[in-house]
């Protein structure tokens, strides 16, 4: 059985909030990763299974899709209305393109995390 609790219990973090800084959905320590995106496999204060949860790849998906929208945009500006030459490209959008990947998708996990915690998302069981 999953562990959940009320969503409206004293310490628990808003949403924003819970994924911005990772911090748990129960108790809001700073606890939720183990790496740059990887989640630690509970919490270390209250002790929050985080392995019940399938964030899957759907933050992934979403965010490939966002952030490479974004830097097309903005890397078709910059050629059209400065016309760098292609290492400037390189040099500019690489690291950009990191950034917004690494930092998006720690956020898009936890506030996915997060929301399947407060809803008490389950992988359709059938209780006994």
């Amino acid at each position: 059985m999953p562990e959940t609790g009320n969503p409206k219990s004293e310490g628990q973090p808003e949403t924003a909030s819970a994924a911005l800084f990772g911090l748990c959905p129960r108790c809001g320590a700073k606890t939720l990763f183990d790496g740059m995106a990887k989640f630690a496999p509970r919490c270390r204060s209250c002790g929050l299974d985080y392995s019940q949860f399938n964030v899957g790849d759907g933050p992934a998906a979403f965010l490939t899709l966002i952030v490479g929208t974004i830097v097309a945009v903005l890397a078709i500006w910059l050629q059209l209305s400065f016309e760098p030459p292609f290492w400037v490209h390189a040099v500019l959008w690489i690291p950009v393109t990191t950034v917004l990947v690494i930092g998006g998708l720690r956020v898009a996990k936890a506030w996915l995390l997060g929301a399947e915690y407060r809803r008490r998302a389950g992988e359709g069981r059938i209780k006994d």
